[in-house]
């Protein structure tokens, strides 16, 4: 026995390596216990990813979070990466109508130095693409999305549309402003979005701090954050890591323990951690664990469709924008981190070159709730897509597509739809010492980074509190 009561040496083993996984696994391993975690893939990550494409460095989608993520800007300390996925200044979202009778017309989103709501009034009163009725009826909603409580259950059963129909939004105020945000954090359009994920999401990002919704993202491959220095962390902390291993049974041994067949090798256990997907949680869970585990089968999934476009010269001059009067919702300049562009301080993974420079531009189109696209042909998005890079981007059309892709997560996230909220599991389960952890789970956030990593935070102090292990939570401990 240690001087704290507890057993010299607890194990867990921690099934999944994408975000959940290697913060449980973190997050254990620093409270002494010994882990091992195991991974399908070849790769940490798990949908958050990148890939090697001839002389590219691709990330399978475009990610971002915002400064109120505050558990995944501890995962990035805790990888030591947070200097690589830095945080803006301040909010500033360029936003182009393409559909303007005069043309492609900018407006910007952004916060003054002011308290909440303060720090959006100026931007929301100035914002080109909303009539002086529109922005005034999207004030008076912003005030009463405040006053709603997201973890009210009642709100998890009315989708976000009737709510902002009921409060006087307009057709053009929910696509050039609500979905705007909407779709990007939910991955669904407002009729197809709970209230309750919708008011967590805005109150939270815009009407909780007003630095709240500043945007980060990675400057290097995803990759670098969530797979290599993931990994270093884990090798620090004393984590066994097996990759390329599938784990096909959990089960409970006599003397209440566990014991999770992983590959050719039988891992025994004190806690187990499932940070798989619900349908591969659903197939490995033991009899008795849930409730009601086929309610896990009844939270649906919802595609993201990446369009990459790579072209012989720049035709963009800022990193990112959103647009609206055409199918194209974000693009971003992904052109240093995927080392198209060489040399400097922020040449291929952020490591520097000889200061070679190459030419051309890298875009990447982020596109959400991609239910009508994910499945159509690379040919056919083409034809769709470049003409409306044309028209947002003049540059463009005077530019040669060197390289045209799509990469299609089809099961991205959980669907964010109404009463999806009932369906989503606390990470304790009825099987002692057994636990479970992924974005999908019950932690009041859609399906985000931010999510995945509080999940881990709770799967790994419910299993700490059950094995004795003293321990804070760690944004407490940032607090």
């Amino acid at each position: 026995m240690t001087r704290d009561g507890t057993t010299s040496r607890q194990y867990a083993v921690v099934v999944g390596g994408g975000l959940a996984g290697v913060t449980t696994a973190l997050r254990l391993a620093d409270a002494g216990v010994r882990v091992t975690l195991v991974e399908n893939r070849p790769r940490l990550g798990g949908l958050a990813f990148s890939f090697r494409r001839g002389e590219l460095t691709v990330d399978n989608g475009q990610h971002v979070y915002l400064r109120c993520c505050t558990a995944y800007r501890w995962f990035l300390d805790r990888v030591d990466g947070a200097h690589l996925a830095p945080v803006q200044p301040r909010l500033d979202v360029p936003v182009i109508d393409a559909a303007h009778p005069g043309g492609p017309r900018l407006g910007r989103l952004r916060r003054a130095g002011l308290p909440v709501p303060l720090h959006l009034a100026a931007s929301l009163a100035t914002y080109p693409h909303l009539s002086l009725a529109e922005r005034a009826a999207v004030g008076r909603a912003a005030l009463a999305l405040k006053r709603l409580d997201p973890a009210d259950p009642a709100l998890d059963g009315v989708d976000f549309a009737s709510w902002l129909g009921r409060h006087g939004q307009t057709r053009r105020a929910v696509e050039a402003l609500w979905d705007l945000v909407g779709v990007a954090t939910l991955n669904a359009t407002a009729p197809h979005a709970s209230l309750g994920l919708a008011a967590m999401v805005f109150k939270t990002g815009l009407l909780s701090e007003p630095g709240a919704a500043d945007i980060g993202w990675a400057r290097v491959p995803l990759g670098d954050l969530h797979d290599t220095l993931a990994r270093k962390a884990l090798d620090s902390a004393g984590v066994r890591t097996e990759l390329r291993t599938r784990v096909s049974a959990v089960a409970r041994t006599p003397d209440g323990r566990w014991n999770v067949t992983a590959g050719a090798e039988r891992l025994d256990a004190d806690a187990v951690v499932l940070a798989v997907p619900q349908r591969e949680t659903h197939a490995l869970l033991p009899d008795g664990a849930l409730d009601d585990p086929d309610r896990l089968l009844d939270i649906g999934t919802a595609p993201i469709l990446n369009i990459h476009v790579v072209y012989d010269r720049q035709v963009m001059h800022r990193p990112f924008f959103a647009a609206l009067g055409t199918p194209v919702q974000w693009v971003f300049d992904r052109t240093h981190a995927s080392g198209l562009l060489s040399g400097g301080p922020e040449g291929p993974s952020g490591k520097g070159g000889g200061g070679r420079r190459v030419a051309g531009q890298y875009l990447a189109l982020s596109q959400s709730a991609a239910e009508d696209e994910i499945d159509t042909p690379v040919a056919v998005l083409r034809e769709r897509y470049l003409p409306e890079l044309e028209r947002l981007l003049p540059a463009a059309r005077h530019a040669e597509v060197r390289d045209f892709f799509v990469t299609r997560e089809r099961t991205a996230t959980f669907a964010p739809t109404p009463g999806v909220g009932r369906l989503r599991p606390a990470a304790r389960t009825r099987a002692p010492g057994l636990y479970l952890a992924g974005s999908w789970t019950a932690t009041g956030w859609p399906a985000t980074m931010e999510g995945a990593v509080r999940s881990g935070f709770s799967a790994a102090a419910a299993a700490l509190t059950a094995l004795g292990r003293p321990h804070e939570h760690p944004l407490q401990e940032a607090a």
